[in-house]
């Protein structure tokens, strides 16, 4: 009886730009975590996320409430809660590379609503909302409560949801509109170990003098930059040309007294979707391996670097962690991270292992190949999930 109500309630065009609108709202705001401040766990930008998000409830006449700026609830009616909707409104780093505008400047070409948090998590959060408005509104009789939480640190580790719950009980129900449509019933498991090497202090050139790569763990990196001592960029750049060619990525070359700074641009994309983005880390390694560097530690470890995670491996077959199973698919991973400096390097990767994927298989397999060539690794993996 109701599916028609709730069909006409929405044809209305008022409906179609309410959700547009409600969501631009929240994706005008940068709420991607930060150190924290006094009252703002994670940093302002996703605090001032969660008072706009709650301004809009309210608005909308709903009962909500702030638990510390680490989650706020909205409820659909004063009835015992039976259903819990979970959702985010933080965000992951914009990056670079962005064309149709800027990210956070919302804007509907098409038909499709483009802007930092449209897709993960804002739009979900928004659609959430106006479903409960359109019970509320239609008259829908309900025996129970609906609470949508609207959290603040999904992207980097879910401390919000946490906090919440370690003072409010489980609802006997619960989805989270942040995933492919119509339902996810497994998640995979991951595995995002720290790995070191040190050396000698060096003199020798050319090297490596340091390296930037990457900005958050479960980002594929756009790009990754590195100096070195004692290369000209005439010298380098024929190197680069056929590094170009063989990885899809670009190297800019920029000559700063007698060392060479070298900026290689690929394509971001997420961390579980590794294939979509072109790794910027490792096509500087591909380039690095190919250059006239010294024979020293750094060079020696960089080589072992791009031995382990080849440009276009993004299933761990050079780490040895290659794996995959029917029901969720195959091993992935992004070489995400990577800092060196004139005495060593520290990097990690974020793996999204599936519901095969072992202790023996998986950490044991990638701690061994990293101790082949004088790694140290450490990290323990997250378990997958699923449910039939």
């Amino acid at each position: 009886m109701y599916q028609d109500k709730l069909n006409a309630y929405f044809d209305d065009p008022a409906r179609r730009e309410q959700l547009v609108e409600a969501i631009s709202r929240l994706v005008r705001v940068r709420s991607v975590r930060e150190d924290p401040r006094p009252g703002m766990p994670f940093g302002p930008g996703p605090a001032a996320a969660l008072a706009e998000a709650l301004t809009l409830a309210g608005e909308l006449g709903f009962s909500v409430k702030n638990y510390d700026n680490y989650v706020g609830a909205v409820d659909l009616n004063d009835r015992e809660t039976a259903l819990h909707i979970l959702c985010h409104l933080d965000v992951v780093g914009e990056g670079t590379g962005w064309t149709v505008t800027a990210p956070y400047e919302p804007v509907e070409v098409d038909g499709m609503l483009y802007g930092r948090g449209t897709d993960d998590d804002k739009g979900p959060a928004v659609a959430a909302l106006l479903a409960m408005q359109a019970v509320r509104d239609l008259g829908v009789p309900l025996k129970k409560n609906v609470r949508l939480l609207l959290g603040t640190d999904e992207e980097s580790g879910s401390g919000d949801i946490a906090y919440y719950y370690s003072r409010e009980p489980y609802a006997p129900y619960t989805f989270s509109p942040d995933g492919e449509f119509p339902v996810i019933n497994l998640e995979k498991g991951s595995y995002k170990p720290v790995f070191t090497k040190t050396w000698q202090a060096e003199t020798a050139t050319p090297r490596v003098k340091e390296l930037h790569g990457g900005f958050r763990i479960n980002v594929v990196p756009p790009e990754a930059s590195c100096v070195i001592a004692g290369l000209s960029a005439d010298a380098a750049r024929p190197y680069c040309d056929q590094a170009a060619a063989q990885t899809g990525a670009e190297y800019v070359l920029t000559e700063e007294g007698d060392d060479l700074r070298i900026l290689c641009k690929g394509k971001g994309a997420h961390a579980s979707t590794p294939s979509e983005g072109n790794n910027a880390i490792t096509a500087l390694l591909h380039l690095l391996r190919a250059l006239p560097l010294a024979k020293v530690g750094s060079t020696a470890a960089l080589h072992s670097l791009n031995a382990l995670f080849p440009h276009g491996d993004w299933e761990g077959k050079a780490l040895g962690v290659a794996q995959a199973d029917e029901l969720s698919g195959p091993l992935t991973l992004a070489f995400s991270l990577l800092e060196v400096t004139p005495a060593g390097l520290s990097g990690q990767f974020d793996s999204r292992v599936p519901v095969c994927a072992n202790e023996e298989n998986c950490k044991g397999a990638a701690e061994a190949s990293f101790a082949k060539f004088g790694f140290a690794a450490e990290g323990e993996m997250g378990a997958p999930h699923h449910t039939p």
